[in-house]
């Protein structure tokens, strides 16, 4: 599969230029099926962006053509993917082509007109400041934007912003489906762009990926806009592959995190509390079975040689829990490197 066929420009793009001293402000905007409010989008794209990448995720709708046809931003970049790849493989093309242009950071916004562009210096603002690699919207903050949710969104968010936490250590944050992001052009550039999963798990992914990095994330707040948009993401139907992923992005940070990087207290309570509780929990059971069978009761010595090692178990692994919610990135790639 090749990487992008071509990309081709309105007229008015030719020899479109950025100021050298200020920093460039990219739009990333993901095209499938989104015809009927991505001109009216971009049309509301604020002037601090310096440079806008439409990506043509072969949309059957012809959103490029139409944004060719229709919109004479001169910031305007159209991108053709000759096969979808969805939203993961189209945004990943676009920071592909908003780093070589030289951007400082790179706004993530969907095509369908759900994503408030006036939020956009919220989210630019703390990555320009140095305080954060990445930000992202969260619906939850305000109440009166929750009341105005699909309850079912909401239950669904709510599962897999639980999971998130778990398979990223972002425990301080929420929403983590929510599209409207911000990221700078150097935490962009080390992300692996080939190995970022290109489908609905593509945010949750990132997150994954931008934690093996130490990367600061923050949380923007904002409200969501529901129109007639139709949304292909359906909670129920994502919910079993979501929960795989997560799990094993759990696993990779556990292993990646406290026993291939280093090596600290909190491995040794991780590793002994899950001996411990799987010793009580596979003893007593075995005990229990037998106590079932022959209809006699347990000795006290055996209960308390199956109890022990469960609550002690139990007492280390939430131990290593506390350790891994403190461990939450606070200093920002850039600043570091500053």
């Amino acid at each position: 599969m090749s990487e992008v066929t071509h990309a081709l420009a309105p007229p008015a793009c030719d020899g479109m230029q950025v100021d050298a001293h200020r920093r460039v402000i990219a739009v990333v905007i993901p095209c499938y099926k989104v015809a009927a409010h991505v001109v009216e989008l971009i049309g509301r794209i604020g002037p601090e962006v310096d440079l806008i990448f439409a990506v043509d995720d072969a949309c059957p709708q012809g959103s490029g053509k139409l944004l060719q046809a229709q919109c004479d931003d001169p910031r305007l970049q159209v991108v053709f993917h000759e096969q979808n790849r969805g939203v993961g493989g189209a945004v990943m093309t676009g920071y592909r082509h908003a780093i070589a242009a030289g951007a400082d950071v790179i706004v993530k916004l969907d095509g369908d007109g759900q994503m408030d562009p006036a939020l956009l210096p919220q989210f630019v603002a703390p990555v320009l400041a140095g305080e954060a690699d990445y930000t992202k919207g969260n619906r939850f903050y305000d109440l009166r934007y929750i009341s105005r949710m699909p309850k079912a969104r909401l239950f669904g968010n709510a599962v897999l912003s639980f999971m998130a936490k778990f398979s990223t250590g972002y425990w301080d944050i929420f929403d983590p489906t929510n599209g409207y992001t911000a990221i700078s052009g150097r935490a962009a550039a080390i992300l692996p762009h080939d190995r970022i999963s290109q489908r609905y798990f593509f945010e949750s992914d990132m997150l994954f990926r931008l934690g093996t990095f130490r990367a600061v994330v923050r949380d923007v707040p904002m409200d969501a806009e529901y129109g007639d948009e139709v949304s292909n993401l359906r909670i129920g139907s994502v919910l079993p592959e979501f929960l795989v992923k997560h799990t094993g992005n759990f696993l990779k940070r556990i292993f990646y995190g406290y026993f291939l990087r280093d090596v600290s207290v909190a491995s040794l309570e991780l590793v002994c509390g899950l001996a411990l509780l799987a010793f009580g929990v596979i003893y007593g059971g075995l005990h229990w079975w037998q106590s079932l069978a022959s209809g006699q009761t347990a000795a006290t010595g055996v209960i308390m040689l199956a109890a022990m090692p469960v609550l002690i178990g139990l007492q280390l692994l939430l131990a290593f829990l506390a350790y891994d919610i403190a461990s939450v990135p606070r200093h920002a790639l850039g600043r570091l490197r500053r």
